[in-house]
């Protein structure tokens, strides 16, 4: 189908709640996406952080094939093998822990709070949930009601009741805020704030805010969605932080591809999820759980992680020697997830389009940061190819 006609579809027949950029993407490999005019694009956007193992992945697409060939679709009603076999070796990487699935990031985070209210009912009928500014949880109503830039809520009024805000990487007043609410169930962070910037924890923060937790008789919640699963160069990206939360929020890279989410909750908190009180339909079916499984097999072993935190480095060092270039205001990350902040948000808007007419798909984050998501398997000398881009973009810019 020509380009034309294909846009013109897509305004007819599609709800237009995207932006979409006017590249049909129709087959990858590795790190590399081919669109249907031809052109090759180094993919460091990974779709956002799910194709952690890059495109056409050998192992998971073998696995895929193989349970295409028995059963796709089991209801929950029934026990279903394959997600057995996937929640047996994510408790093994947790132990102490235990698993629900279901299709995606806000179902997980759904998952949490309601695990969490649950809990609350039969301790001192506690009921709010805190979460940090600039955090982003989801989109459906509940997720949403833990997200607090102001853009994403817009429109959806009243939100679900209960819910409250204080500023990331400030324990003060995070201290003061449960002082003075006794009904606090659960309090919910990222360690890394991706959709704000790839914010990071202060190196402290998360270790105190668990301390409060353990004082005050609150469920620790981390939203790992986009940092989890070896993103980092750890399996878990709250290892970097010394830390156990009570629930641990996945999804994006653990269906390998395919649409998958999880949550991991301690043993203490995880039986208040009684039968009927929480479900889904299609989530932890046979072909997600198997995709899945063929993906985290290959991203915890500890070969594996230790190159992605080699590369990850390598990367962010030299991301940093552009800060040379004044239209830099700062360059942060952490493994594989890294973002350059420009003073200007023109600016950004132009390099961004700037790499993809040049072949680097990237993310325009937050107006005025792009957001650097490569698949964990990425080569070194795709790394370098992306270097020489963003020095290209500069160069010209500087000109």
């Amino acid at each position: 189908m020509r380009k034309s006609k294909l846009i013109s579809k897509n305004n007819q027949y599609l709800i237009q709640n995207y932006k979409r950029y006017p590249i049909n993407i129709v087959k990858g490999l590795g790190s590399w996406v081919y669109d249907s005019d031809g052109h090759r694009y180094l993919d460091f956007t990974s779709g956002i952080a799910v194709n952690n193992l890059g495109h056409n992945n050998r192992e998971i697409n073998l696995s895929i094939r193989k349970q295409l060939k028995k059963i796709t679709h089991v209801s929950n009603l029934f026990l279903i093998e394959e997600q057995v076999k996937f929640a047996e070796e994510l408790v093994k990487s947790k132990p102490g822990y235990k698993t629900f699935f279901c299709n995606s990031g806000t179902e997980a985070n759904e998952a949490a709070i309601k695990l969490v209210r649950k809990w609350g009912l039969f301790n001192e009928n506690k009921k709010v949930i805190v979460s940090a500014s600039g955090g982003f949880h989801g989109r459906t109503l509940g997720s949403l009601s833990a997200t607090s830039p102001k853009k994403y809520r817009e429109g959806f009024y009243p939100l679900v009741p209960g819910f409250k805000s204080v500023e990331f990487n400030n324990i003060d007043k995070l201290e003061k805020m449960i002082s003075k609410n006794k009904d606090i169930a659960g309090i919910l962070l990222e360690p890394i704030q991706g959709e704000a910037g790839v914010k990071l924890a202060q190196k402290n923060y998360l270790k105190k805010v668990e301390n409060l937790c353990k004082k005050n008789k609150i469920l620790f919640m981390l939203d790992e969605i986009q940092v989890g699963l070896g993103r980092t160069g750890r399996l878990y990206c709250h290892e970097h932080f010394n830390i156990k939360p009570d629930i641990i929020c996945l999804a994006k890279g653990l269906g390998g591809g395919l649409p998958c989410g999880a949550i991991l909750a301690k043993l203490k908190i995880a039986d208040f999820l009684t039968p009927g009180s929480h479900g889904t339909t299609m989530g932890g079916n046979p072909l997600a759980m198997t995709a899945g499984l063929a993906s985290f097999n290959q991203t915890k072993k500890a070969t594996f992680l230790k190159e992605v935190e080699k590369k990850g480095k390598y990367f962010l060092d030299e991301l940093k020697k552009m800060k040379k270039n004044k239209s830099v205001k700062e360059v942060r990350g952490l493994g594989l997830i890294l973002a350059i902040e420009f003073h200007s948000e023109d600016f950004a808007k132009q390099f961004s389009q700037k790499c993809i007419k040049k072949g680097l798909l990237i993310i325009l984050t937050e107006k005025f940061n792009i957001r650097i998501l490569p698949p964990l398997n990425v080569k070194i000398n795709e790394i370098r190819k992306s270097i020489e881009i963003f020095n290209s973009v500069f160069d010209e810019a500087n000109e």
